[in-house]
């Protein structure tokens, strides 16, 4: 991790959590560096062979993440808080066959760790003063979305083609996340 970004999380932790969680346009710039890094991370693990494109696979993401609807502030949050969340559970499962690097791996996981950290005090508000409108309509076909990316690695066997599948996947995951910290404005 480098000084930059270890200076931006300290600044942000020292923020009080009410104050982080009145200031999204702090929060959406943190939150679309922090995609970027992961992307970059991702784009650095080992790209896809052919024969592995018999082995893809369509995890059918959820309907509302396809549809271009308008998220809430509060929506958004609960949102990609889950999806860090189910990301970041994907990733620490065996990926000991696909000849990633361990390096690469941590600090997407340092990376991932971090967004969830700074989210989770206004998720916990949110969720605290019900505040949410369609946000946790969403979270149910999320868990099932990835459930289905989980199942798909166990069936596979945690082979390197169906973990390069899924970084396919993963990246466009992050994708989606870049969209969703636009909803993230004061």
């Amino acid at each position: 991790m480098t000084y930059r970004c270890l200076l931006q999380m300290a600044l942000l932790l020292c923020f009080s959590t009410t104050a982080l969680s009145m200031n999204y346009s702090l929060l959406r710039f943190q939150q679309r560096r922090s995609v970027a890094v992961c992307q970059k991370l991702l784009r650095q693990l080992p790209s896809t062979p052919q024969h592995c494109l018999e082995v893809r696979m369509d995890f059918q993401v959820p309907e509302e993440m396809r549809q271009a609807q308008q998220f809430r502030k509060e929506d958004a949050v609960l949102v990609i808080y889950e999806m860090l969340q189910q990301i970041f559970s994907i990733l620490t499962r065996d990926f000991s066959s696909t000849g990633w690097s361990d390096t690469i791996i941590e600090d997407l996981l340092v990376e991932l760790q971090g967004q969830m950290d700074h989210l989770e005090p206004i998720q916990k508000e949110i969720m605290q003063k019900k505040n949410f409108t369609t946000g946790d309509m969403t979270i149910l076909p999320l868990k099932k979305y990835y459930f289905n990316v989980g199942q798909y690695l166990k069936s596979m066997e945690y082979n390197s083609c169906a973990w390069t599948v899924v970084r396919v996947e993963m990246l466009r995951n992050f994708s989606f996340l870049k969209s969703l910290t636009g909803y993230l404005r004061d």
